[in-house]
């Protein structure tokens, strides 16, 4: 062994979120230069890519006792291109081997690719894809778009009490629950037989959209406030759909106090005046509804959310109720 080039163990790390092969140009000129590039077995993804580079590998599982032993004899470094797991076992070998005091040559952890921002969003939908495909979850191998819809609802609404409640913990959780939803119909989306399609469309179709209504920061269009973005957004927005009438698009399904916000919000945007029965008594369906239309439209006036300053009610009406039952 060369005394300018004393050996050394390098332990090479990848991910699994990025294709094999996309490595660090560090990475690489560790491995051409290495005196020796081990992994532990035929299996590893990475190992077709080193091949292909013309990287020398030997294969084969090798204790961390021997491993430590070849490098210190190396002339130059030994590289161990570690497992998917991070080989826990192994690196648990070498550090027993420090506390025992045992002469060790230099040891590197060299991290050969890095995970972006939004890589474990790739776990996630291996994960779906594994519980929907054969030898997966019976459960989740039945289920349709529609019989998902009342969970779709429910972790909506227990999103909404997160955010609410100002709990972090729950706040992570609760979005975790509502993007399950959303890789659970692509993945289901996948397997139509006249029009499929998968998350990378819903991602590429949300990334387009976006890019398109936001003009002020991907194009040329100027935006001084907020409000002109919104603005600029229900045009785009009208343009792109079609629509003639500005209550068109407009979810009628949702709660009804959320439901008279936005379309009152959608004419007063259009421009277009309507009048709202205000006050009076509800001495039938008809007048009690007009009634809470002009509740709502009172509250628009001042700012104020109806849907939220009703729930808010019942939230402290529960507690009351709680209070008298203790």
């Amino acid at each position: 062994m060369s005394d300018n080039n004393p050996g050394r163990l390098v332990l090479l790390s990848t991910t699994h979120r990025v294709a094999p092969g996309l490595l660090s140009w560090p990475a690489w000129r560790t491995l051409h230069e290495a005196a020796a590039v081990r992994v532990a077995d035929e299996g590893h993804p990475l190992l077709p890519a080193l091949r292909e580079a013309d990287v020398a590998v030997e294969v084969g599982p090798c204790a961390a006792l021997a491993l430590l032993e070849e490098a210190r004899a190396a002339d130059g470094d030994v590289v161990w291109v570690l497992g998917a797991d991070g080989e826990p076992g192994l690196v648990t070998g070498l550090a027993s081997a420090a506390v025992r005091g045992e002469t060790l040559p230099e040891v590197e952890m060299l991290p050969a690719s890095y995970d972006l921002p939004g890589a474990r969003l790739l776990d996630l939908v291996a994960v779906m894809d594994r519980l929907r495909s054969p030898g997966g979850c019976p459960w989740d191998a039945r289920q349709t778009h529609a019989s998902l819809v009342t969970y779709l609802i429910e972790e909506c609404y227990e999103l909404v009490e997160a955010i609410e409640d100002g709990e972090r913990a729950d706040l992570r959780e609760e979005l975790g629950d509502v993007l399950l939803q959303v890789v659970f119909h692509a993945r289901m989306a996948e397997e139509d037989e006249d029009e499929p399609f998968s998350i990378d469309d819903v991602a590429g179709g949300i990334v387009e959209k976006l890019m398109n209504r936001h003009p002020h920061v991907f194009g040329d269009v100027v935006a001084d406030s907020a409000d002109q973005v919104a603005r600029n957004w229900e045009q785009l927005k009208a343009e792109e759909k079609g629509r003639a009438s500005s209550m068109d698009g407009v979810p009628m399904a949702q709660p009804a106090l959320s439901l008279a916000g936005k379309l009152m919000s959608r004419a007063e945007k259009a421009g277009v005046a309507v009048d709202v029965p205000r006050g009076g008594s509800a001495a039938d369906g008809a007048a009690l509804g007009d009634l809470l239309l002009g509740i709502v439209a009172d509250a628009r006036e001042r700012g104020l959310d109806a849907e939220a300053a009703l729930r808010g009610a019942a939230r402290r009406y529960a507690e009351r109720v709680r209070g008298a039952e203790r």
